[in-house]
């Protein structure tokens, strides 16, 4: 497991890498693309404000940051999150997704320590994010960036969704950039 700073207005932000079976690396673009991408490093971004799991302190933001999957494919991606996470993020035994953007929800994934348990909610969840539970410890938002992302786009999503300033929730900051892209395309 390796963190790395990636800078935000109002201060650095906390991003971690893990990889299973390859070298760790750093950068969150540098494990991005075709060429040398193993897909078992996980891209995430941890907003620093968040020093447990769902901390209640004033002006707490809606998403403790955020997740760029390589694929679709929970049974593939979730084990090297949920290894990046673990010296953060001790014990999470479950997660949440809105079923929208996954066409496969296993039920049970497995994980380094156990077995990762699996819900979705329809409606009542944002299609953009997951929900992470700890055992005994709380609960985690991560806004999920869509794997065909560019990566410049994902990274200015990673840092805007880990800025504890960030008053938006996953489906709104996905439609801000959306907006902003094709602004600057026109």
């Amino acid at each position: 497991m390796s963190p790395s700073t990636l800078p935000t207005p109002h201060g650095p932000t906390t991003v971690v890498t893990s990889a299973a079976a390859a070298p760790v690396r750093r950068a969150p673009g540098a494990e991005a693309g075709p060429s040398g991408d193993d897909g078992l490093t996980a891209r995430l971004s941890l907003t620093a404000a968040s020093t447990g799991p769902g901390a209640p302190m004033p002006g707490h933001a809606p998403l403790d940051g955020a997740w760029w999957p390589r694929s679709r494919d929970l049974f593939r991606e979730l084990p090297p999150l949920i290894m990046a996470l673990e010296s953060r993020w001790p014990r999470v035994t479950r997660v949440a997704v809105n079923p929208t953007y996954w066409p496969v929800v296993p039920k049970k994934v497995p994980v380094p320590g156990g077995l990762l348990h699996v819900g979705w909610f329809g409606p009542e969840q944002d299609p953009n994010q997951l929900l992470l539970l700890g055992s005994r410890v709380g609960r985690w938002d991560l806004l999920v960036i869509p794997p065909q992302t560019p990566e410049e786009t994902a990274v200015r999503l990673m840092a805007a969704a880990s800025d504890p300033a960030n008053t938006l929730r996953a489906g709104a900051l996905i439609a801000r950039m959306d907006t902003r892209r094709a602004e600057l395309a026109a």
